[in-house]
């Protein structure tokens, strides 16, 4: 009787992992057919960004108001730079290289989720029904490669190369992870968060060398230009969604407001009252919430969180990826993405709860992280 109870375990042991991995391919493999000459929209605007400094020309367009629109580039220097090697190689190449390495990203930071073995590959599972998944491998999005750091950052985080490493690729990439060094620091993290501002500067100070200083310049002007949480079309931030709705702008703007004050507090109430592992979802969850543009394939990255609370018996909250999962696109409406955010936001908090001050600032639990 121990071996045939023993049988269905280790056939789920096997199986899952087989099924996640090709039931994601399948779907990741079918939107990206479906999707034509859409494939690779983002991907458009890194390489164009390439082609520019390849050929010497200014980084970031003057002309651009609006965020959304084909191949704008709204990322930092040092992506550009490193985006120049697919600007050596034809196009079609290059995108289909790019959307198959964002895969393989995903997958990659799921496998590495400290979390137990089952719950990464229900990860990868229930990412092949996600639409902020999907959509992200569409377009050639950023949002797998952070979903991946942010995989790192977490499962290293009483390793301090390997998290500022993973801290300042995420900064170089998109600023918002920037924020993870705060925490380091906050939870006692020194070195770590000292290495991770080190490299940040670093790399700026080489990537000046090839954009030359005006390059900051007009990217700092371009995201004053673009970054409007309230009126940004198509944009799925609590104060858009609220103006979206029929709110006034000054509503909507309060509203963003109090989100962005309630997503610093609630970072900091986990740092000081959670788990070291509950604080840092909380924060990467805040890192995309008080972003002033926050797309709907932005909650590929709730994936992280949802691993946290599955893993620790919460299965209600795989339903947060099942809500915008493809099967009810265009059926959900998009109040449900900040509202999901909200959540992960706090529940997390509540679930690694310590009941009192942390009193170690390097408390990561050995194995899984508490």
């Amino acid at each position: 009787m121990t071996i045939w109870r023993g049988q269905p375990s280790m056939l789920v042991r096997t199986a899952l992992p087989i099924i996640a991995i090709a039931a994601f391919a399948l779907t990741a493999s079918v939107i990206a057919v479906a999707a034509g000459s859409l494939l690779g929209y983002d991907f458009q605007a890194y390489v164009s960004a390439a082609h520019r400094l390849l050929d010497g020309e200014r980084l970031y367009d003057p002309a651009v108001s609006v965020a959304g629109g084909f191949a704008i580039y709204l990322y930092p220097p040092p992506y550009a730079i490193a985006f120049v090697p697919f600007a050596l190689i034809p196009n079609g190449v290059g995108v289909f290289i790019w959307t198959v390495l964002l895969g393989v990203a995903f997958v990659a930071g799921a496998a590495l989720l400290p979390v137990r073995r089952e719950v990464r590959w229900a990860i990868v599972l229930l990412a092949a029904l996600d639409w902020p998944v999907l959509y992200s491998i569409k377009l050639g999005q950023v949002g797998p490669i952070l979903f991946l750091l942010f995989a790192i950052g977490w499962r290293a985080m009483d390793r301090p190369a390997w998290l500022a490493g993973s801290i300042v690729a995420g900064t170089v990439t998109k600023l918002q992870p920037a924020a993870l060094a705060g925490w380091a620091l906050l939870t006692g993290r020194v070195r770590a968060a000292v290495l991770a501002i080190a490299g940040v500067l670093a790399l700026a100070a080489i990537s000046t060398l090839f954009v030359g200083v005006g390059a900051w310049a007009d990217y700092v002007s371009l995201l004053a230009r673009v970054s409007s949480p309230i009126t940004t079309p198509h944009n799925f931030t609590p104060g858009a969604i609220a103006f979206q709705a029929g709110a006034s702008e000054g509503v909507a703007a309060a509203i963003q407001l109090a989100t962005t004050v309630l997503a610093v507090a609630a970072s900091l109430v986990a740092i000081r009252y959670s788990t070291a592992a509950a604080s840092f979802v909380v924060v990467v969850v805040a890192t995309q919430l008080v972003s002033p543009l926050l797309w709907d394939h932005y909650a590929i990255i709730l994936l992280i969180p949802v691993a946290y609370l599955i893993d620790r018996g919460r299965w209600w909250s795989a339903a947060i990826p099942l809500v915008t999962s493809l099967p009810l696109l265009g059926l959900v409406p998009a109040a449900a993405y900040p509202v999901e955010f909200l959540v992960c936001l706090l529940a997390p908090i509540a679930v690694g709860w310590s009941g009192s001050p942390a009193r170690s600032p390097l408390r990561l639990a050995q194995g899984r992280p508490g």
